[in-house]
């Protein structure tokens, strides 16, 4: 199936969409108990959620990284995700969307989050020709997504291992059928147009 070269594909529901993170289980574990994040987490950093599992999946590599053995499924509202959308920036500088360098460091300077379109990978963490969003949060945005927009908080570090033991067997069939339905998310142009690279 021909996939856009830039396009926000996730698990969603009519008013949420599931987004991932990794964390240590000092965090993760207590933000899976409580349902929200401990006061440990710390709102004042810049936090990168991603909406595509194999995304996640590379960047912690499977829940086996340091800091990262706990895989977190965040359910966070719409609206918030694209309250995040519509206030981001390119993280990266792009010819034809800035008028010039300084007026996008200005941008992302005044911006409290930041997009990062990185290559998708699939199930055995190869890259793959088109691009997943990640999403920056800082600021007003990283206290909104802790405090406000997120609905629910699941540990899906054992799916993540059963996926990669079933990739590692050899049977990446069975694999994909465990993956997270994931589909394009529907967001009009006025949500991405100043976020093409």
């Amino acid at each position: 199936m021909e996939h856009p070269q830039r396009e926000i594909r996730a698990a969603y529901a009519d008013s949420t969409i599931t987004v991932y993170q990794a964390y240590s289980p000092e965090i993760g574990l207590p933000a899976v108990r409580e349902g929200r994040f401990p006061a440990t987490w710390k709102r004042d950093r810049m936090t990168w959620i991603k909406p595509s599992f194999l995304w996640m999946m590379y960047r912690c590599g499977w829940g086996a990284k340091e800091g990262q053995q706990t895989v977190l499924a965040v359910e966070i509202r719409r609206d918030g995700f694209e309250w995040a959308l519509r206030h981001a920036c390119l993280a990266g500088y792009a010819r034809g969307v800035h008028p010039d360098r300084a007026a996008w460091q200005r941008q992302l300077k005044a911006s409290p989050a930041r997009v990062q379109w990185d290559p998708e990978r699939d199930l055995h963490l190869r890259t793959l020709p088109y691009r997943s969003l990640q999403l920056g949060l800082s600021g007003e945005a990283a206290r909104r997504y802790a405090d406000e927009w997120t609905v629910s908080i699941r540990d899906v570090t054992p799916l993540a291992r059963e996926i990669h033991a079933l990739v590692g067997a050899g049977d990446p069939d069975s694999a994909a059928r465990l993956l997270p339905r994931e589909r394009p998310y529907p967001a009009g142009e006025e949500l991405l147009a100043h976020l093409r690279e």
